[in-house]
């Protein structure tokens, strides 16, 4: 397993909740890290993504509300999620553009295990 999921859970609307997801193995380094999110019957849409160097984007329906981080050192990416809507209920996902295990040997676009986030109203 490459990224380890863990957080969401139930929350009432206006309310938080925060969810981690951590690459393991001997890690090189990771380019991008972000977080999508599938609503029953939709399709999976990017909720927000970040580089190594910090630099984060997000969908517009979570701007001002979400914010992504990381800490490379120890190669986990976060979604801490403020001001809940019952339309951010979803499964959510972490993803990485490309995970390196040394200069010249990488893993592709690896999913984490899908983490449940429900907001009641």
């Amino acid at each position: 397993v490459q990224l380890q999921a863990s957080g969401g859970g139930l929350a009432q609307a206006g309310g938080s909740l925060r969810l981690s997801c951590a690459a393991s193995g001997n890690i090189f380094s990771i380019n991008l890290m972000g977080w999508y999110r599938q609503a029953p019957g939709k399709q999976r849409g990017l909720v927000a993504s970040i580089t190594s160097g910090g630099s984060a984007n997000y969908s517009d329906s979570v701007k001002g509300r979400f914010t992504i981080s990381r800490d490379n050192a120890k190669n986990t990416v976060y979604l801490q999620m403020n001001s809940l809507k019952p339309e951010d209920t979803a499964v959510y996902y972490c993803n990485a553009d490309r995970i390196y295990y040394s200069r010249s040997y990488y893993v592709r676009d690896p999913w984490g295990q899908e983490t449940q986030v429900t907001v009641s109203s």
